[in-house]
Order: C-alpha cells, then structure tokens, then sequence
C-alpha cells in the first residue's frame, strides 16, 4: 500500500483579489496572494509565483538533502524561478514553463564525485517538481450554498 499524506491549505478572500493563504498546522504562518494589475496591485506573489517558488522550494530541499546525506558541506544555497505565462491557444492565461536556476556554494575541496551524482539525480526526488512535470490531476468542487 502506498503512503499518502494531505497537508491542507486554505485560502480566504480579504478584499479585491487579495486571498490570505492559511497553512494548517504551521505556526501561523499566512501568505498574502494578489493579482497583477489591473485585477490587484500584487500586495503579494499571484498564483503563477507561489507555484515557482514551491518548484524552487522543493528543489532546493531536494538538492540540499542529496548534499547533506553525502556528508557534502553546504555554506549557502539560492535558487531563482521564473515562471513564463502565456496564452494557450484557446486564449486563457498559462504557466507555460518555469526555469529554476539554484546556486549552493559548497566548502572548497567537497568530493566531486558526490556533487555530480547529487546534481544527476536530486530532480528525482522533488514531490513538486515530479508532479507539476507529469501533470497531476485536479478535482473540483464549488459550493455557493445557492439551491436552484
């Protein structure tokens, strides 16, 4: 049997298209999301942002757990994602793709050979990145609590 976990998260409207994004079971840490202009004035990351940083997130973290596990020092880690939105050829707005540049400053004189083979296969192991790739499923629910 395969392990399934469901971390929830919850997103409640403020004003306008403001949304706070509640993470159950953290402590108290909230995200302030907004859309670009001129739908919002971005008084936070839109939805195309939090999912490239979730992608630079989970590789990042996949990347750092390779290091450490391979007794690598790690004295700094950054990543970068950019997402590209375009339009699909219906004409709705898209994450076309999104490129992740990661920078990990390792101590002088690490073992090449481990650093390759964290490089080589780090990608695998990012829950994200993996899914957004293959493209998972989306269920849908709306309750509006009108009765017809």
């Amino acid at each position: 049997m395969a392990e399934t976990t469901k971390p929830k998260v919850e997103v409640k409207l403020v004003k306008d298209f403001v949304f706070k994004a509640v993470y159950p079971g953290t402590q108290g840490v909230e995200l302030t999301m907004d859309e670009r202009p001129p739908l919002g004035s971005l008084k936070g990351p839109n939805a195309s942002r939090v999912l490239a940083s979730a992608i630079a997130n989970c590789l990042s973290a996949s990347l750092l757990f390779c290091f450490r596990k391979s007794r690598l020092e790690v004295e700094g880690m950054e990543a970068e994602a950019e997402p590209t939105v375009l339009r699909n050829e219906e004409g709705y707005w898209r994450v076309g793709k999104v490129d992740v540049r990661i920078r990990a400053r390792l101590r002088d004189g690490s073992d090449r050979e481990k650093v390759r083979r964290c490089i080589e296969i780090f990608e695998k192991y990012c829950v994200v990145t993996e899914a957004v790739r293959n493209g998972i499923p989306v269920s849908v629910g709306v309750d509006t609590g009108v009765t017809s």
